[in-house]
């Protein structure tokens, strides 16, 4: 079926695949991002998860944009504020990632707004810090006093213990003594790394300068018209599919027959005849929309679909009287198959098309109605609509002839014979 599909309707999702394609270039407009480029900024000393989130949303806050912006001439750093992203990577680090239309321009905004974050880190470090630090200073040293009375109190006592008497108590005491004093001693060494550390705990440095993006970042407008022209493409095949999966159409014998009121007497095949320019729409004619994509396609030429016995055994099974041969508007194999059927019967038969929609039989001599209509051409409610037309008319459907159209796939005697003329013609001197 998606075959009959691809072969039947190739145009209308060409042209379906043609207009995605201009609406993904189109949204490229507001979805492409442009060049993306990246500024990482190192963090020293250990840090805290909610403290690297922190520090990431300090680097896009207005101030830290609207100082780039200045520095750049940008405008305000509202104008930077959807291009500048900001991500918490391994290792402390900070990745400022900015978008603009240009590489050289993405790298600028990068560069730049690493740059205003350092600055104003630091300087909110160094503002707020300042007296934190100084009290911090302050009890460390009177710790530091507080050991180092410790320490004399504990060698005073060491002297009194080390008067030359030896015993249990004495011994016990020594032992005490010498373990409290590596205690303190190793806090101590502890105290003064924690000083070092915390001295460098504010310290940002910026990993370098923002590579030059060589190519724009997905996605591209090509990468979009060519998304936009595959969706609408296979959006246009699944319609197809969706819509011959929902068709109402009558193809069966029976359902045919129940909804005229008269026996289906045969079904034919007829060979897809081109339909008539005049009749045919523009869009029609530069789609080929208004043929049926669902013809089954036979491997042979249109002279070897032998017609003629089943026309003419469905005439034999015409009752003796005058019949109206009734033909919907529109369906060119069902008016094909009624002309025929007239031309080989010996009575007086008269091929009339109505209107699908509404269907009117105007009063005649006849003395039944033949329908004959393509298969899966109508609904049930439109041959009901036909056989209740007939009856008001006061005419009864005395059967129906079923149409079915195959397309084939080998070149008729005629074609050939023209095509031999035309090579002979273009290989005469």
């Amino acid at each position: 079926m998606i075959g009959q599909v691809l072969r039947g309707r190739w145009r209308t999702l060409v042209v379906l695949a043609l207009l995605g394609a201009l609406v993904g270039a189109g949204s490229s407009m507001i979805l492409s991002p442009g060049y993306r480029t990246t500024s990482n900024v190192l963090l020293q000393g250990p840090r805290e998860a909610s403290e690297l989130l922190t520090q990431a949303e300090v680097a896009t806050s207005s101030v830290v944009l609207d100082r780039a912006a200045a520095v750049l001439g940008r405008g305000s750093g509202a104008d930077l504020r959807d291009r500048v992203t900001t991500t918490v990577a391994q290792g402390n680090v900070i990745t400022i990632a900015a978008t603009d239309d240009s590489a050289e321009h993405a790298q600028q905004v990068a560069d730049q707004v690493a740059q205003e974050f350092v600055k104003y880190s630091t300087q909110v470090l160094a503002s707020t810090g300042d007296a934190a630090v100084k009290v911090a200073q302050e009890r460390r040293e009177t710790l530091r006093q507080q050991v180092a009375q410790a320490n004399q109190r504990i060698s005073e006592l060491t002297e009194k213990v080390s008067d030359g008497t030896t015993s249990v108590e004495t011994v016990q005491l020594r032992t005490e003594l010498a373990a409290l004093r590596s205690s303190i001693e190793q806090a101590m060494s502890t105290l003064n790394a924690t000083d070092t550390t915390s001295g460098g705990l504010g310290s940002m440095v910026v990993m370098g300068a923002a590579e030059r993006p060589t190519s724009a970042a997905a996605p591209t407008l090509p990468q979009l018209a060519l998304g936009g022209a595959l969706l609408f493409f296979v959006f246009g095949l699944l319609g197809h599919l969706f819509a011959a999966r929902t068709d109402r159409r009558l193809r069966d014998e029976e359902e045919v027959g129940a909804a005229l009121g008269g026996p289906v007497l045969a079904t034919v095949d007829v060979a897809e005849e081109a339909v008539p320019e005049a009749g045919r729409s523009l869009r029609a004619k530069l789609l080929g929309d208004d043929r049926p994509w669902n013809i089954r396609r036979v491997d042979v030429s249109p002279e070897e679909i032998d017609g003629e016995v089943h026309f003419r055994r469905l005439v034999a099974r015409l009752p003796q009287r005058r019949l109206l041969v009734l033909v919907a508007g529109g369906d060119h194999a069902a008016r094909t198959a009624a002309d025929r059927i007239a031309a080989l019967s010996d009575r007086w038969f008269t091929v009339v098309e109505v209107a699908p929609g509404r269907p009117v039989v105007e009063d005649t001599s006849a003395e039944g109605v033949l329908v004959v209509l393509g298969v899966g051409t109508r609904t049930a409610w439109e041959l009901v609509g036909f056989a209740e037309a007939c009856a008001d008319a006061g005419l009864a459907v005395v059967g129906a002839a079923l149409v079915r159209p195959v397309r084939p796939t080998r070149a008729s005697k005629a074609e050939k014979k023209a095509e031999t003329d035309r090579e002979a013609l273009a290989g005469t001197p």
